[in-house]
């Protein structure tokens, strides 16, 4: 099995989830196009994210998976309002490289995913407002930023959600470096597993030391096992114990 098994059946690989049952590859938070707003910001942002997220896909994530589904699990796109060029060109780029590896991708609406249509039409790509049931495992798909109430969810035994872009900071002497992690633990009794972003620009956010944002995580974390994204999967424990 491709990765590092993080719950049975569910498999870390880079910043990326395999649900094995299922064949289903899951990504989160491409946020493509986040160049173009920080340009005109006047902050001169090398525009890197798409090429570096597509080597990393090739080269290390889509060799070692053959899904027969992927899941974008929200912001595909990173401004909150109308579609930038660079989000066209980027987003249409990336579904036609994820396309000529799988035979179908479902796209689930982030926060950042306001306008959306417009990409999915051209591409012939459904949309998914509030998540994906994977029959075969009983997996969940949500962004994350709100709990969904459909019977989907409900059947659910395992959720998986973005959104919160978690990393860990790990000190070694007088050096400090920040990963992306997953995090796996318990929610409402199903288990739950948060997915770090694909963003190459922005690493995450620090889980020890930021306040949470999902709903999911409202009762804090420090009981999920953390699992860091470097040269492989290292597996940390739990968070309360780092």
């Amino acid at each position: 099995m491709p990765g590092k098994e993080i719950i049975k059946g569910i498999f870390a690989l880079d910043a990326a989830l395999w649900i094995a049952a299922d064949r289903a590859l899951v990504l989160a938070d491409l946020h493509l196009g986040i160049e173009e707003m920080f340009n005109r910001q006047g902050v001169l942002l090398p525009r890197t994210n798409f090429n570096d997220i597509k080597e990393r896909l090739e080269k290390k994530i889509l060799p070692k998976a053959k899904p027969e589904l992927i899941v974008i699990n929200g912001d595909l796109k990173h401004e909150f309002g109308a579609v930038s060029e660079q989000e066209w060109q980027e987003a249409i780029g990336m579904l036609r490289l994820l396309q000529a590896h799988c035979g179908r991708i479902v796209l689930i609406r982030g926060n950042h995913d306001r306008i959306l249509e417009p990409i999915a039409k051209w591409e012939s790509i459904s949309i998914e407002e509030s998540g994906v049931l994977l029959p075969k495992s009983a997996v969940f798909v949500t962004h994350g930023e709100k709990i969904p109430k459909t019977a989907e969810f409900k059947k659910a035994k395992t959720i998986i959600i973005g959104h919160e872009h978690p990393a860990i900071s790990i000190r070694e002497q007088y050096k400090q470096e920040l990963f992306k992690c997953f995090l796996v633990g318990k929610f409402r009794g199903k288990n739950l597993v948060v997915q770090p972003s694909m963003n190459a620009v922005n690493i995450g956010t620090d889980v020890r030391g930021s306040r949470l944002l999902s709903p999911f995580l409202r009762g804090g974390a420090e009981n999920f096992n953390v699992f860091a994204v470097a040269d492989k999967i290292y597996d940390f424990g739990a968070l309360g114990d780092l």
